[in-house]
């Protein structure tokens, strides 16, 4: 524990301007950033008596070993810089307001030839047309089903509008009816694209036009006594009618508004939004985050605001109303680009009765994420301080890493890396390892390697902060050390570990091993395992690690695996590319008739000159081939 006063700046040397400062621990990674309107000012209210500080604020200053700060021009410029940090780095002791999915939105290609309907969480293109967020995926894909009876656009990949296209025969919706078969030239082009463009202004809540046009469509067919046709319209009717009661009207004006509601307690913030579109709730998100700083309801209506908007896909109604102003609400409206938008507290009406729907919606998102988490929150500490207990350690591992390794009888050899801290996996900071020549010979030669490379990386870093040179904290995620090293295996693959720890002089990282036949730990030296209670939370702990390192490991392993398959021996031969190899097969099917043909036959390959059919053929004969073996007996066949 870091006292502040060893590393307080001079306050002469800190400018009275805007900026963005960091407070960085020993290993020089940032674990708080903030903003300032007067950055001497901000900053000298960190180094007062620590007993005047929130407990929070007291853990983030002798957590820190050094702040840094970045001036800016403007307060807008410290905003952006500051959420872009606090992306980029991830500290520890800022309040993230974070998802725990990313929500799907319905998206309309209209910048397509042939525009699309599509439920996606990724971004779009600014030409398409998006709808959402919805907070459940099956409520849309619900939704889009309906609206293709009406409006029956296509909702296939390229490579399936391709493939129909030169087959001449539509795919399954376009033979029930839910598409509309550009493919195939049953519509025009130009018809498909009117089709996208009313599903389009339906969902933007021009539903009147369509449903009264249906409806007279379907009297006009029933008084011809033209059924079949009026009970299609009036199916389509009940579609557009289901559509809409999904997305009643809660705003009688046809507003387009964002409804945001903070709530928070001395512990955790809870933020959650509506998005009205037309007068209709059209999504619903929100967040939980744990209060890591003496932020208060302004700030944190600020936070959230700038993580709604900002390097999102999301775009701003033309009012946003909130239950609390932010603090600097013209910052915001410059930051989103947008001077006209309305940001405020309603008073009174239906808006402000809306407000406080979404207000419970918040207040009991924390109810339950407490109860959620309560659970979780007691099991990880309580795992984390009987391991601690269990080694000898002194303190709890907050950080720990395990290593697997990964092969198919000694071919493709990988090693992974997994990261877990406070008991939670930090999948940023994964690494994979591919291993070869000596290295490769057994497991314990493997996991010697894979320790010494993920170590040198600490060293050199280490070294680098030693000798004062500068260091990019966004380069040291590799180099921040474990407490707790473990690796899948026992006391051979353990003890290979500790020889390498000793080489490279390091004593303050715990190492530990475990064997998945009696899920056995094994220290390293000692002749006999320590047996954890069945039941232990710490065991359970280092299992989780354990297996979530064996399917890191495994899935880089399959995927190494996959490409070798796809090499063979005419990828070695100098001036033979791709299409020429393919010209190779296609002319004599497999490698083995390539390596018997003559001289001249390979000539004959269009692409393949006298000196390239000399080598192919001088490269295949001077191969060693493996003798064949019969898998089922394994008799050697040759």
């Amino acid at each position: 524990m870091a006292d502040p006063a060893t590393y307080r700046p001079a306050p002469g040397s800190i400018p009275t301007d805007p900026g963005v400062y960091r407070f960085l621990d020993p290993d020089s990674r940032v674990i708080y950033v903030g903003k300032a309107k007067n950055l001497r000012q901000r900053l000298s209210n960190y180094f007062q008596d620590l007993t005047h500080l929130h407990p929070r604020t007291q853990k983030m200053v002798t957590t820190a070993s050094q702040v840094q700060w970045t001036v800016v021009t403007s307060d807008v410029e410290a905003l952006t810089l500051e959420y872009t940090w606090i992306k980029e780095f991830d500290p520890r002791f800022n309040v993230k307001f974070r998802d725990d999915k990313s929500y799907p939105f319905l998206v309309v290609t209209m910048g397509n030839k042939v525009p699309r309907a599509m439920i996606t969480r990724k971004e779009r293109h600014k030409s398409d047309r998006s709808f959402g967020p919805y907070a459940h995926v099956w409520a849309i894909r619900e939704t889009l089903d309906l609206l293709l009876r009406v409006f029956p656009v296509r909702t296939c990949t390229q490579g399936v509008y391709n493939r129909a296209e030169r087959s001449g025969r539509p795919c399954l919706l376009g033979f029930i009816g839910k598409c509309a078969a550009p493919c195939v030239g049953n519509v025009s082009l130009d018809e498909h694209r009117e089709l996208a463009e009313n599903l389009v202004a339906f969902m933007d809540g021009n539903t009147g036009a369509f449903v009264r046009d249906r409806r007279a469509k379907m009297k006009a067919a029933a008084a011809e006594m033209d059924y079949e046709a009026a009970a299609r319209y009036r199916d389509d009717l009940a579609a557009l009618e289901k559509v809409m009661e999904k997305n009643s009207v809660v705003l009688s004006d046809a507003t387009d508004a964002d409804l945001v509601a903070l709530e928070l307690d001395e512990l955790e913030a809870s933020v959650q939004v509506f998005h009205v579109r037309g007068g209709r709730i059209r999504g619903q998100r929100g967040w939980v985050a744990e209060l890591l700083d003496d932020s208060g309801p302004a700030e944190l209506m600020e936070r959230a605001l700038t993580q709604l908007y900002q390097g999102t896909d999301t775009k701003p109604p033309h009012e946003i109303l909130v239950t609390h102003m932010p603090l600097r609400p013209d910052e915001i409206r410059e930051l989103l680009g947008r001077q006209s938008i309305d940001i405020r507290v309603p008073m009174r009406g239906e808006k402000k009765a809306l407000l406080e729907t979404v207000s419970a919606n918040a207040k009991e998102a924390m109810r339950l994420g407490k109860l959620r988490r309560t659970g979780d929150l007691t099991a990880r500490s309580k795992a984390l301080e009987e391991l601690g207990e269990a080694l000898g350690m002194d303190d709890a591992p907050l950080r720990i890493e395990c290593f697997d390794i990964s092969h198919s009888q000694g071919t493709n050899v990988v090693g992974s890396m997994v990261v877990f801290e406070d008991g939670l996996p930090r999948k940023s900071e994964y690494r994979r390892f591919s291993i070869s020549g000596d290295a490769a010979r057994d497991d314990t030669a493997s996991i010697e390697d894979v320790i010494r490379r993920r170590l040198r990386h600490h060293l050199e870093h280490k070294e680098a902060r030693a000798s004062g040179e500068a260091v990019d904290p966004s380069a040291t995620r590799f180099a921040y050390p474990p407490n707790l090293m473990i690796v899948d295996g026992g006391l051979p693959q353990v003890n290979a570990a500790k020889r390498v720890m000793e080489e490279m002089g390091i004593s303050d990282i715990a190492l530990i091993g475990i064997a998945k036949r009696l899920e056995e730990v094994w220290v390293p030296d000692d002749d006999y395992p320590l047996i954890l209670p069945r039941t232990s939370e710490a065991l359970f702990l280092i299992q989780r690690l354990r297996d979530e390192a064996h399917r890191f490991a495994i899935t880089f392993h399959r995927s190494k695996r996959g490409r070798s398959m796809h090499e063979s021996v005419l990828d070695e031969i100098p001036g033979l590319g791709p299409s020429r190899r393919r010209a190779l097969l296609d002319r004599f099917t497999t490698v083995d008739a390539i390596r018997k043909a003559r001289v001249e036959d390979l000539e004959s390959v269009p692409g393949i000159g006298p000196s390239l059919a000399a080598t192919i053929h001088s490269a295949l004969q001077s191969e060693e081939r493996a003798p064949a073996v019969n898998m089922t007996t394994g008799e050697i066949l040759e």
